[in-house]
């Protein structure tokens, strides 16, 4: 991390703020439940709970999916870790790229999909389009 310029929070906030834009309208009008920030890196605690080396992002909640009959809305939170996003992703176009596609798999954990759903999703669409597979820490 050292040994890449850190970025103005400025800008790692509206590198999320256009995530969200980009997202259809039907399911950000969904989002008014969730609380969306961005944090340096995750805590000890929360690799510890999620069992994970390094984390891009975290859904702590209760996902659409799993709410009441009668729909009654429990608040969530995203965090979108700014630190490894930034070592992982120098270039300032797969930066933004990174952010977009951590934002967009926390907002698919609040409306119930699991990872190992959203790793099929991702294998089918690399498929369709032939790209190889990207490492990256989980989260």
């Amino acid at each position: 991390m050292d040994g890449f310029p850190r970025r103005s929070e400025i800008d790692f906030e509206g590198l999320v703020d256009q995530a969200l834009e980009e997202l259809p309208d039907q399911f950000r009008a969904r989002l008014n439940t969730v609380a969306i920030v961005i944090d340096d890196e995750a805590t000890a605690e929360m690799l510890a709970q999620t069992g994970a080396a390094g984390l891009f992002g975290v859904y702590q909640g209760v996902p659409r999916t799993a709410w009441g009959a009668d729909q009654a809305p429990f608040a969530s939170k995203i965090t979108i870790f700014r630190r490894p996003l930034e070592a992982f992703h120098p270039d300032p176009g797969a930066l933004a790229r990174a952010v977009r596609e951590t934002v967009f798999h926390e907002i698919a954990h609040h409306f119930g999909i699991s990872d190992a759903r959203l790793e099929e999703l991702s294998r089918e669409s690399r498929a369709t389009r032939g790209r190889p597979k990207r490492s990256r820490p989980s989260g």
